[in-house]
Order: C-alpha cells, then structure tokens, then sequence
C-alpha cells in the first residue's frame, strides 16, 4: 500500500505529464502502474520507475511518449493500435514494458507484428526484457565489489565463457575444435569397433586402440570436470540431459577398468561386459555434444522446444487415423474371409504397421492388400496420410525459419572480431 506522497499521482514519461489519483493507480490497468500502489518506500518505487519526486509527488519514466499515448488511448478505448512513423518491434517493446501482450494489439497489428518479426528476426519477450535488466543489476553489483574479488570473479568467468560459449574468444573456439576432433574420433572408433575385421585389427594393435580410447576418454573426463567445477549452479549443472549423457557415456570404462582390476576376465565379467557394452553405445549420443558448437542443431532444439503442441497434434493425427485404418484393414482383408485373404493382416496391430508406412509414403512392400476394397483402402490410406502430415509441419517449417534466422541474429549481436583480439 502507498504510503508516501499526495493523493494526486503525477505520472511524467518521457517529458508528457498525466496525473491520476491513488484509487485508479490501485486499479490502472498496465502492471507497471498499478504496481506503484503496492510500494512502501522510495526504493521500492524506483524498482518500478526511473526516477522520484517527493516534492510534486512526481513518477519519471524514460521511455517513449508517443507510444505511450497510444497506450493510454487502449487504456481509455480498450483497443490497442501502432502508433504511426514507429516501429512496430519499438512499440511492442513498449507494450511488455507497460505490462501488455501482442494478444492485445488489434488483430491487423498483429500480422503486421508477426510479419515484422519473420522479417528483421528479432524477437522480444518478458523473459528478455527481465533478463536484461537482471544483467543490469549484475553490473552495477559487479561495480560496486571490491577490487580483488572482481580480479578473482573476472578469470572465473572468463573460465566458464571458454568451456560454456564457443564464440567467446579465440581460446573457446580452439577448445570447442579440439572437442570436436575428440568427439569425431571417439565415433569412428565406435563405428570401427562394429566390423567384422576389427577384433583382428585390435589383437594385433591392442595398445594402440587403448591409447586412443584413453585419451578420448581422459579428455571428456577433464572437460566434464572442468564445467562441474565452473558452473554456477551445481545441482542445476547434474540435471542437464547433456550432462547426463556425458556421465552415462564416460562411466561405464572406468567401471570396466575397475572390475578388470578387482576381479580380472571371467565368466562374470564377461556377462557384466554386455551390459557395459549397452552402456558404451550411449557415445552415440556424444554427437548431441556438437551442439554446443554448431547453431544448426541448436536451431533444430529450438524448433522442436517450441513445436510441441503441433507434435503433438501430429502424433495424434497419426494415432487416430492408425486406428482406424488398421482395423479396417484387418477387417476387409482377413477378418471377412473373403477370397484371396492376405495372413500379414490377421490382427489390428499388425495391420498399423502397413498404415504407417503407407501414410508416411515409404511402402516398403513387405505388405500390401490383396482385396479390391483393400486397396481402395489403402489409396484412401495413403491421401489422408499426405494431407494429414502436411497440416502440422507447415508450422514446424516456418518455426524452423524463424528459429534459425534468430539464431543468426543473436550470433551476429555478439562480438566475434577475432582479428581485433589477435591484435590485442
């Protein structure tokens, strides 16, 4: 509750003055202005704004006035336009300052904002908003500590920007190619290891391929223990799946080192080796590790982080049309006993398995109707297995696009002048 100031509010952006009472500050409806009523002190006050007088009982924001009146106009009016000569990305900046969604905007305004972000790949939310002004804050804490504990914090981030962000400096992307090198390495190994001339190859070189395995091992190890130990949150750190993986892949040579050393080759240990054998494959997932270094598969994460309602609604479309064409499936070519019968459709489970591949397209052949109303089905099958698929991913497609141009624009933002650092 407010408990300094005049009954009358005084409410000054950028240089335009509107004053209100108390009551309707209580009851405005921006966010940021109605949080002014709940401030029980000039600090709490200047969290919201930018600056105070007590004297005229006067709120400061620096932020722009035109767009403001526009936003007052849909405070009085209840619809929300662009203010004309603006940009559209500048005024929805202004829309999450003051508390307002795109939801908001007119529905003509929001193409024009959605076509605008397709355009410049430019995207603004709450969370960025509020992460920068955290970042402001950090900074001015940063600031104000004391000399040897800012020199000490300094080198630790500058640690963790080289293991946690390739693009940082020359000695990141050094170290992000060197894992690179290691990770292409451990999967040809791996590859290898399936053929059939390998256990030759490997009795008569068995000191070599342990070397190298080692050393891929020993540097992953290093490399995890590195970012555990420079990784600001701990617990948050083992949670990563990434992480996880790492853990899962590495463990299991140290385990079989330890049991060949404890209890050396046995029947026992040879049983225990399939299951370290099925743990070992885990590697595979090591190739998830390039993502930290490639902006292609951090755009293909993205995309499918921000498409899972489509698919979800595209596996739904898969299971209910499945469903349903498999159980006429099995109906029309084996459960009537018409002549000829087809015996690859003698139970609804294994009559999806030909719906699958016939919606997706793929047919491999292995099955197919033999019935006249079975391959009618199946024609029928396979076009509404085209128009089905091609309702969500059309929305996946242009995720896709608007993920991956992002993710150029956020990497074009960041300093990556090698040249200048080289020369510094």
């Amino acid at each position: 509750m407010m408990k300094f100031g005049k009954n009358i509010c005084i409410l000054n952006v950028g240089g335009t003055k509107y004053a209100f009472s108390r009551e309707i500050i209580k009851n405005f409806p921006l966010r940021r202005v109605s949080r002014l009523h709940n401030c029980s002190s000039e600090k709490e006050v200047l969290e919201v704004c930018d600056d105070y007088d007590r004297e005229r009982n006067e709120f400061f924001f620096d932020r722009h006035s035109e767009a403001f009146v526009f936003i007052m106009l849909y405070v009085r009016s209840g619809r929300l336009r662009f203010a004309p000569k603006m940009c559209e990305l500048s005024f929805y900046n202004e829309m999450i300052y003051w508390g307002l969604e795109s939801s908001h905007l007119e529905f003509c305004c929001q193409k024009r904002l959605d076509d605008r972000m397709s355009d410049t790949y430019t995207y603004f939310c709450e969370e960025e908003v509020k992460a920068e002004e955290e970042c402001r804050g950090e900074r001015t804490t940063t600031a104000n500590t004391p000399v040897p504990n800012k020199w000490n914090m300094t080198w630790v981030e500058k640690l963790r920007r080289i293991f946690e962000e390739p693009a940082s400096s020359v000695a990141a992307q050094i170290l992000a190619a060197v894992s690179v090198i290691f990770v292409i390495v451990s999967m040809v190994i791996l590859c290898a290891s399936t053929l059939p001339d390998w256990e030759t190859a490997k009795n008569k070189n068995i000191e070599e391929h342990r070397v190298i395995e080692a050393v891929c091992i020993g540097w992953f190890t290093a490399e995890c223990i590195m970012r555990f130990l420079l990784s600001r949150d701990k617990c948050q750190f083992i949670r990563q799946p990434l992480n996880v993986i790492d853990l899962l892949a590495i463990s299991p040579y140290y385990v079989l080192l330890a049991a060949t050393a404890l209890v050396g080759e046995s029947l026992e240990m040879q049983r225990a080796g399939i299951m370290l054998c099925m743990l070992r494959m885990t590697r595979v997932f090591w190739l998830i590790k390039l993502a930290r270094h490639f902006d292609g598969l951090q755009t293909l994460g993205l995309t499918l982080r921000r498409c899972r309602r489509e698919l979800v609604m595209l596996l739904v479309f898969m299971c209910v049309a499945m469903a349903i064409f498999s159980a006429l499936a099995q109906l029309l070519e084996h459960g009537l006993d018409l002549q000829p019968s087809s015996q690859h459709y003698d139970s609804i489970p294994a009559a999806s398995w030909w719906v699958i591949i016939s919606m997706t397209t793929v047919g491999y052949g292995d099955m197919y109707p033999i019935t006249v109303p079975g391959r009618v089905l199946g024609g029928v099958c396979v076009v509404s297995g085209i128009v089905l698929l091609s309702l969500p991913i059309s929305f996946i497609y242009h995720s896709f696009l608007q993920c991956y141009h992002q993710q150029r624009f956020r990497s074009a933002r960041q300093p990556q002048s090698l040249s200048t650092e080289l020369l510094n």
